[in-house]
C-alpha cells in the first residue's frame, strides 16, 4: 500500500520568514512598528493600521486551547493514515490566535482550557510545521 505525499506549504516572499523560522524550530509572529498591533497569518501590511512597516516578533510557543475539533475524516488522501487528528485554535500567550493540529495526545484527553507547547513536525528537509502538544502544566485552571 502506498501513502499520498502530504501538502508542503510553498513560502513566498511575505511568508519565507515565518517557514525559515518554523525550520530553526522558531515560532515568529507578525508586529506593527507603526501601532503595535500583532497578527498570524503572515501578510504584507498590518491589519490594524494599513502600515507595512512589520517586523517578525520571537513567540514563547505557548498559549491555551480557545477551541478544537476532532476529525474522524480525513480532509485529504495524505491524512489518512493520522485519523483521528485534531485541529484547535490556539490563543498564544503573545496575545494572537492561530489554528494548528495537537499531536501526541490522545483526542479525548484534549480539552478547552489546556495548555500547549508548540512542537515542530519536519515535512521537509526545508519545511516544517508548527503544531502544539499539551503542555506539561497542563489545564489552565480548570
Amino acid at each position: 500500500m502506498t501513502s499520498t505525499a502530504r501538502p508542503i506549504p510553498q513560502p513566498t516572499d511575505i511568508t519565507r520568514p515565518y517557514w525559515d523560522a518554523a525550520a530553526a524550530r522558531q515560532l515568529v509572529i507578525q508586529e506593527c512598528r507603526a501601532c503595535g498591533a500583532r497578527q498570524f497569518y503572515p501578510r504584507g501590511f498590518c491589519i490594524g493600521c494599513l502600515s507595512n512597516d512589520l517586523h517578525w516578533l520571537p513567540c514563547s510557543g505557548k498559549g491555551t486551547i480557545y477551541t478544537f475539533t476532532v476529525n474522524h475524516r480525513a480532509a485529504n488522501a495524505a491524512l489518512k493514515e493520522h485519523l483521528p487528528y485534531v485541529v484547535a485554535a490556539i490563543d498564544l500567550d503573545e496575545g494572537i490566535r492561530m489554528i494548528a493540529n495537537i499531536l501526541d495526545s490522545p483526542p479525548e484527553a484534549i480539552q478547552m482550557g489546556a495548555r500547549v507547547q508548540v512542537i515542530f513536525e519536519a515535512l521537509s528537509e526545508t519545511i516544517a510545521l508548527p503544531q502544539f502538544r499539551i503542555d506539561s502544566q497542563g489545564l489552565d485552571g480548570l
